[in-house]
């Protein structure tokens, strides 16, 4: 039986803040969930679980405005599993590929279950009802320190579709750490995600991402919706604890318009501060209180990828560069990554287009 982590509201940190400079600030010490995490990780590292041995990776912060943090990590390319090929954006769940249904029981580190009445599946108390459960597992093949999956009820044979469910959980994941170096991320089918079945990336990186602080334009603020106006283009949700429930939801309704229209994307999750339109404060950017979702449409790439390209996905877009040949981790500059991303991005004129038809879809749900 696996280990049970539960949680409810009270378990939300809220008093996080970043220090000036690149490495992460805590401001309180380790939460239950972030020594769960790093502690289940730790374990199955030294005993041989994953693919390869993750030590500390050469880290260089590119120069120039964007702040990309560029790591190498070549075993990442060599050791991990072989991606699936995916040929649609809405391709369905295959039990005779890979699926989370088929790794080791000792990969998993805890399920975590919401405890919504003060009454957890522990108790005798037949009346408690049986909540949804996400799996956290490790990632055999990690690009970071406590890289994790986060899968709701693998046993529900879910593709790699964006669910409420998945997406209220990952903002409660960061929620629950104490450390705004945690990120969660998801990859949809078409934008390098490596299996079809529905999961997030969690995993922990030392540095301060741009995407914490970037500013916005308010598109639907009523709805938390803006867009993102440094590059690159791209749309921001932002969840303090108590709104949650809402923003997961219009954070659906946007993924699930995306899916409709064939529309490849990721979305990447962080602690940031408020997306103030007026000029902040140095409290107001150091703040972490809430959770920063930036979602990027972009141009769909099927087929199988190639494991030692540079290729664009939640990481890269986020600002976090893995990379897994030394030859690019030493010589590709600012200019040459976001010459490489935007190849990746919708053109302007479609982006545009897009975020008149999401504002319009939101104002009138």
């Amino acid at each position: 039986m696996s280990i049970q982590f539960v949680y409810n509201h009270q378990h939300f940190v809220t008093d996080v803040y970043r220090i000036s400079g690149n490495n992460s600030a805590k401001s309180s010490a380790s939460t239950k969930f972030d020594t769960a995490i790093q502690g289940g990780w730790a374990d199955r590292m030294a005993r041989g679980i994953f693919r390869y041995h993750l030590g500390d990776l050469k880290t260089r912060v590119l120069l120039g405005s964007h702040g990309y943090v560029a790591q190498l990590n070549i075993q990442r390319g060599i050791q991990r599993r072989k991606p699936q090929e995916i040929l649609s954006i809405k391709q369905e769940f295959s039990a005779k590929q890979f699926n989370f249904n088929k790794i080791k029981h000792d990969e998993i580190i805890f399920e975590m279950i919401k405890d919504k009445k003060g009454c957890t599946p522990l108790t005798n108390n037949t009346e408690c009802p049986q909540p949804q459960k996400m799996v956290v597992l490790v990632n055999v093949s990690p690009l970071e320190f406590g890289h994790c999956l986060f899968v709701p009820d693998p046993a529900h044979c879910l593709p790699q579709i964006l669910t409420k469910f998945a997406i209220h959980v990952g903002i409660e994941a960061v929620l629950l750490s104490s450390d705004p170096s945690f990120r969660v991320g998801f990859n949809s089918l078409g934008a390098f995600a490596s299996v079809n079945h529905l999961h997030l990336h969690g995993y922990y990186l030392d540095h301060s991402l741009k995407i914490e602080s970037k500013p916005v334009k308010p598109l639907c603020p009523e709805k938390a919706f803006y867009r993102i106006l440094d590059f690159p283009a791209g749309f921001l949700f932002y969840a303090e604890s108590e709104e949650v429930e809402k923003v997961a939801q219009t954070i659906c309704e946007v993924t699930d318009f995306l899916v409709n229209d064939n529309i490849a994307h990721n979305l990447f999750l962080t602690r940031g501060s408020p997306p103030c339109v007026q000029t902040q404060g140095e409290k107001d950017l150091c703040s972490r209180k809430g959770v920063r979702i930036a979602v990027w449409p972009r141009i769909s790439c099927f087929g199988a990828k190639e494991e030692d390209a540079f290729n664009v996905a939640l990481c890269e877009l986020a600002g976090h560069l893995p990379f897994k040949n030394k030859k690019d981790f030493e010589h590709m500059t600012e200019e040459d990554v976001v010459d490489v991303i935007q190849s990746y991005l919708l053109p302007e004129d479609e982006f545009h287009q897009l975020e008149q038809q999401l504002t319009e879809h939101l104002l009138c749900s």
